[in-house]
């Protein structure tokens, strides 16, 4: 077998390979946009006496697990003040989502930010 045919079984070999492979990406993509789901109460934080006297604003930056009846299962803190963190908690704590299949993730930011410097 010549180098030319074997760069050309190679090559065939990989084309089938991808083709085989394709329809399962969309399915990959959809699971992603999947782990956004609808947020149906909200609570708003409350922000923390220490932080608004010594005018500290920022974010917290939280991944949360969701179990599937739309409740927090767990939740971890990925950034933020530590003044304004638990403020966050308390508040994702209270947050419902749309109910699901199954368990997902969901990343969240909260900003806090002095109604006087709005």
């Amino acid at each position: 077998m010549t180098t030319l045919m074997r760069w050309f079984a190679a090559g065939a070999l990989l084309l089938a390979a991808t083709l085989t492979l394709a329809p399962l990406r969309p399915c990959l993509a959809q699971d992603a946009a999947e782990g956004s789901r609808k947020v149906l109460n909200r609570v708003e934080p409350q922000y923390p006496a220490t932080a608004l006297r010594l005018n500290i604003q920022g974010s917290v930056k939280v991944e949360v697990v969701i179990a599937s009846n739309g409740t927090v299962k767990s939740m971890e803190i990925k950034g933020g003040h530590p003044l304004l963190v638990q403020a966050a908690q308390n508040a994702i704590r209270l947050w419902r989502w749309e109910p699901y299949p199954r368990e997902t993730t969901q990343s969240i930011e909260i900003k806090f930010k002095p109604q006087s410097a709005q």
